[in-house]
């Protein structure tokens, strides 16, 4: 007997707040607790780090601008996949979404889950434990620790809620990411007043070149990390109510709280503690905390923290699975992973391939690798994406009934070149990391290729019956 699951589409559960606060908390991740200590180490001056960090919002508000018209354009389950196959057709639009499977949601939950073991452990005061390392001729393969099972274990049990339910799931999501911004909120501003910074630590000038130097724009590679998820509420187009008014207003109002927040964190940060003191440093809120509060609150901020990486964690496990979703409907993935449960109303297969593979890149690599191998590839598809926005203009105008990318072409064009900057330098100065992403892209041609043979009589429609009736 056939399984009536797969006839089941996604249903418009998602109001715009809910909406928003997904981009928030997909934003408001491991990034800002962890970069600022490098980006210092990169640009040395107070002032430049506070400019990396305005520049990189910037950029990301570029493109929420330009995502916001194409999510209007194309409210569907998919995000970017949607989007590139509109514009430059199945097989750009399935390496988007190849690279979001590995790249884009299964390697972030990963390292935000590692992230949440790490601080959580620091939390309670847990020791390191017993650590089991399955190795073959000396090299690495599995490494089992009490953090990598704790990590695993939010993986499963996050991914069990939204396999339950949509609704649910976005009121958790909701919960943690108010706690989140209120966490942010708190510390900001009771470091702001408290005696125990100083105003000394924002002196230095800057130079009109630092601005346009290596430096600078190595430095924006971490912000660009920090403030990646920008694009999140893109990926619910078909779950979200009223698309064309919704998508582009959390895009763009997720994307300036966010910046707001960065900007007030980073503040305090330089407020509390001198360069030299923040240079290379991980735990950067942590040690910022301790400055300010006393070890004991520091303590208190890394397990508040803990909480708070579970909204990044949920955000990435909620949005992810849509993009496989679109694309098994499209007859490029594996035909189950279109499925959707019948009750739920989620595509729960979908959750739970993404899940398996978090999970395995949990027990296999190290946080530091994971974040190294992020960067590059997520830029370069939404760079790409934004120029497939120019190209549909250019072969169809812009829908008058639709939102419309406020200052366009200066808009776009800045979020291209922006991007362009950071790949050059990302090759330049990180190119192994560069190269894994590379050779993921190459990874999926292979399996584009074959999906095609395999579905070669399959047409790509955005007009399927199923997907009309449940996307209208």
């Amino acid at each position: 007997m056939e399984d009536t699951g797969h006839f089941v589409g996604l249903q418009r559960q998602v109001g715009r707040v809910s909406a928003t606060a997904l981009v928030v908390a997909n934003m408001v991740g491991t990034g800002i607790f962890t970069t600022s200590g490098f980006i210092i180490g990169e640009v040395g001056q107070p002032s430049l780090l506070l400019l990396c960090w305005l520049a990189g919002g910037v950029f990301a508000l570029c493109g929420a601008l330009c995502y916001g018209e194409l999510g209007a354009r194309f409210p569907r389950a998919g995000g970017e996949y949607v989007f590139l196959r509109e514009s430059f057709g199945p097989g750009i639009g399935f390496l988007s979404g190849w690279v979001s499977l590995i790249v884009g949601f299964s390697a972030p939950i990963a390292a935000a889950s590692i992230a949440f073991a790490a601080y959580f452990r620091d939390a309670v005061g847990m020791s390191d434990g017993f650590s089991v390392v399955l190795s073959i001729s000396g090299v690495s393969l599995v490494t089992v620790t009490a953090e990598a099972l704790i990590a695993a274990g939010v993986v499963m049990v996050l991914s069990a809620i939204h396999c339950r339910s949509l609704r649910i799931g976005s009121r958790v999501q909701n919960g943690l990411t108010l706690f989140k911004v209120l966490l942010i909120l708190a510390f900001t501003s009771a470091g702001l007043l408290s005696q125990s910074g100083s105003t000394a630590h924002f002196s230095g000038g800057v130079e009109a070149g630092a601005l346009f130097g290596e430096s600078f724009a190595v430095a924006l590679i971490f912000v660009t990390f920090a403030y990646s998820g920008w694009n999140a509420a893109a990926y619910l187009g078909a779950e979200i109510r009223d698309p064309k008014r919704a998508i582009p207003a959390a895009l763009i109002t997720g994307t300036l709280l966010v910046m707001g927040l960065y900007l007030l964190l980073n503040t305090v940060y330089i407020y509390a503690l001198p360069v030299a003191e923040m240079e290379g440093v991980v735990e950067v809120g942590a040690r910022a905390a301790a400055a300010l509060f006393g070890e004991g609150v520091a303590r208190s901020f890394s397990g508040a923290i803990a909480f708070g990486l579970l909204s990044v964690v949920s955000a990435m496990i909620l949005a992810g699975p849509r993009v496989y979703y679109a694309m098994s409907k499209d007859g490029l993935f594996f035909k189950t992973f279109s499925r959707v449960d019948p009750k739920a109303a989620t595509p729960t297969r979908a959750i739970g391939l993404q899940a398996a593979i978090a999970i395995a890149m949990i027990l296999t690599a190290s946080y530091a690798r994971l974040l190294l191998y992020i960067g590059f590839t997520l830029s370069l598809f939404a760079m790409l994406t934004v120029i497939g926005l120019m190209r549909l203009r250019r072969q169809g105008g812009h829908l008058p009934e639709t939102y419309t990318t406020f200052g366009y072409p200066v808009t776009p064009l800045l979020f291209i070149c922006g991007n362009l900057w950071i790949i050059y330098f990302s090759i330049r100065s990180r190119p192994v990391p560069a190269a894994a992403g590379i050779a993921t892209i190459a990874t999926g041609l292979l399996v584009y290729r074959y999906f095609r043979k395999k579905n070669r009589a399959f047409v790509v429609s955005t007009s399927d019956p199923v997907s009309a009736a449940t996307e209208s």
